[in-house]
């Protein structure tokens, strides 16, 4: 007699589709008498037609051979509260759809980050730096993509959620594979190309290109030689995981058998045994040590660079996005100021103007003729703290004393706009709350309090089924403003972090480079966070399988997942952030006189 066994990895949301044993066992019952019915069937096919069947009697409900015997195993599972005839056709339009939605919403980014790079880009830039150009567009769309893929990995387990096992459904996108494909090209981006790029485009302009490209590929190489050496040694060294298992072992019996099961005797046969992992005792547990893959192992690395980055700057950022928009409420002109003020507060400006300039120009100097110290660098992050000041005193006199026939339309939107601003720091504020209350009670409690949001995303799929998808979509998105907020607020406080801002219409390619890595790199924790704190939404996925096992199994690397390092941190920063707006935040900076460099 042939025995059956239906493969594939079974996890605990593999039950959805069978809520009882009843229903299960009745299941069962018509698998079997598929097998039956389609073995028959063959048997005859083979008496008319002389043919050898293949030997399909294993094969699952979900591929039949026969369409009568289709539709009455799918009649059968009508009954069972399961799939009918029509429900199984409709799976694949839906995967069909979800292939439909994936790319149209990867020509929607690509469309998107043409549109930031053509708004946000200096004037400067126009028709030239087109590799630094290009590097741009692609890293903004591999990082929306990758932070996109997390709700389509949702979206493509709810396709199969109605299969009695995972093996059973033929998933529509090949997640796993493409988790792996997109930051293999993540990790190339941010430690080999941005770099190269930001090197050829911040080159002396007086060089030739070829000792541009020759300069920028020194600096590449020389990276590459090191991060090599130091993944294959890592790799080659500890680069294993160490899954915590219980060893569970049980005695057999002839087939039939009554079982005869109990909560005192649940293992086959008389003596006890260590078959069940809920009553088994201490001694079971088991450590199982393999090798993980080596793109894996490049994603786990990236992971924690990325983390350290992600924990500081999405720590400070999570707090200072919303308070800043309020704070700048608070700090809005009330009123339009006189000609006289406005032209003694020129004046002023104009000199501070003068004198950056010659400052900056006397840097150049000292870097033409190689005198790049401590001293230089020191002094270069001043000139860009002091135009950074320069600029925004510059748009607020613009905004106290507008000028033009539409004057008064210009303060009328002015008013407007620091209006909105508040609107959205207050809407900021309750989503950053909302975040830091759910990582509190969801991953910093053990066990979990609530679900919190992942019972809000679940609730709002009930509603309309994207619903919950764009919402758990627009948390993620805003983990990455806030990295953004953050490295900004950072970079003007801290002398060894570069600012680079982003402006609208003023943004130098340095400065794209620089956040466009910064959000690759902060990506994948990002990914690796949403994916972990809204485990319970997310489960039975490709990301959860790449960052909820190997990455937090991973050697030497689980114990800042196990103990809660990063999320410890983010909670902490963000509570210090916010206590530093409160005491310091809403006042109104000073002018700092006149400007002078170190000697």
């Amino acid at each position: 007699m042939q025995q059956c066994s239906h493969g594939g990895n079974r996890t605990p949301n593999d039950s959805m589709a069978v809520d009882h044993d009843g229903r299960n066992r009745y299941l069962g019952r018509v698998q079997n008498e598929y097998n039956r019915l389609l073995r028959g069937s063959q048997a005859e096919k083979k008496k008319t037609t002389g043919e050898n069947p293949a030997a399909t009697s294993c094969d699952p409900i979900t591929t039949p051979r026969n369409p009568k015997l289709f539709n009455l195993v799918a009649a059968s599972f009508n009954r069972a509260g399961g799939l009918g005839p029509r429900t199984l056709q409709a799976m694949g339009d839906f995967n069909l759809a979800l292939v439909i939605v994936a790319i149209v919403v990867c020509v929607i980014v690509f469309i998107s980050s043409i549109y930031l790079l053509v708004n946000y880009q200096h004037p400067d830039d126009a028709n030239q730096a087109y590799f630094p150009k290009f590097v741009v567009v692609f890293g903004l769309s591999i990082a929306m993509i990758s932070i996109l893929m997390l709700p389509a990995d949702v979206a493509n387990r709810h396709a199969c959620r109605h299969s009695i096992y995972n093996g059973a459904c033929n998933l529509t996108l090949p997640m796993k594979n493409l988790w792996l494909a997109v930051y293999i090209v993540d990790a190339v981006l941010v430690f080999f190309i941005i770099p190269f790029a930001m090197f050829f485009y911040e080159g002396d302009q007086d060089k030739s290109l070829g000792k541009r490209i020759k300069s920028a590929l020194i600096w590449v190489v020389t990276t590459a030689v090191v991060c090599a050496l130091v993944l294959g040694i890592l790799y080659g060294v500890i680069g294993k995981v160490d899954f915590s298992v219980r060893h569970l072992s049980s005695a057999t019996t002839s087939f039939p058998t009554s079982w005869q099961f109990s909560n005192n005797q649940p293992c086959i046969g008389n003596t006890a045994r260590q078959c069940s992992a809920y009553t088994a005792n201490a001694a079971s547990e088991k450590t199982w040590t393999m090798r993980t893959t080596f793109p894996e192992y490049v994603v786990a690395l990236a992971t924690i660079v990325g983390s350290v980055l992600f924990t500081i700057f999405g720590g400070v950022g999570i707090a200072c996005l919303p308070l800043g928009l309020i704070t700048a409420f608070i700090r809005r002109p009330k009123a339009v100021i006189t000609r006289s003020q406005y032209i003694k507060e020129a004046t002023e400006l104009g000199k501070k103007a003068r004198e950056l300039k010659k400052a900056a120009d006397a840097l150049h100097q000292e870097e033409r003729s190689g005198a790049k110290g401590r001293k230089w660098r020191k002094n270069v992050k001043a000139v860009e703290k002091e135009l950074l000041q320069l600029e925004e005193d510059v748009n607020l006199l613009e905004e106290m004393y507008p000028q033009g026939e539409k004057a008064e339309t210009a303060w009328a939107f002015t008013v407007l706009g620091y209006l909105a601003k508040f609107i959205l720091g207050i809407i900021g504020l309750i989503v950053s709350v909302a975040w830091i209350a759910h990582i509190i009670i969801y991953l910093l409690v053990d066990p979990p309090l609530s679900p919190f949001l992942n019972e809000v995303f679940i609730k709002l799929d009930d509603v309309w089924g994207l619903l919950g998808t764009a919402a758990f979509a627009f948390f993620c998105f805003y983990l990455l403003l806030a990295v953004i907020a953050g490295a900004m607020m950072l970079g003007l406080k801290l002398v060894f972090i570069t600012i680079h801002p982003m402006k609208w219409g003023a943004t130098l390619m340095n400065s794209f480079l620089f956040n466009v890595g910064l959000i690759l790199l902060c990506s994948i924790s990002v990914i690796q966070f949403c994916a972990t704190a809204f485990g319970y939404y997310a489960q039975a996925t490709a990301a959860q399988e790449i960052f909820g096992h190997t990455l937090q199994s991973l050697r030497g690397i689980k114990y800042l997942y196990k103990y809660n390092v990063f999320q410890i941190g983010f909670v902490v920063l963000a509570g210090l952030t916010f206590l530093y707006y409160i005491a310091f935040g809403w006042r109104r900076k000073k002018p700092s006189g006149r400007f002078q460099l170190s000697t």
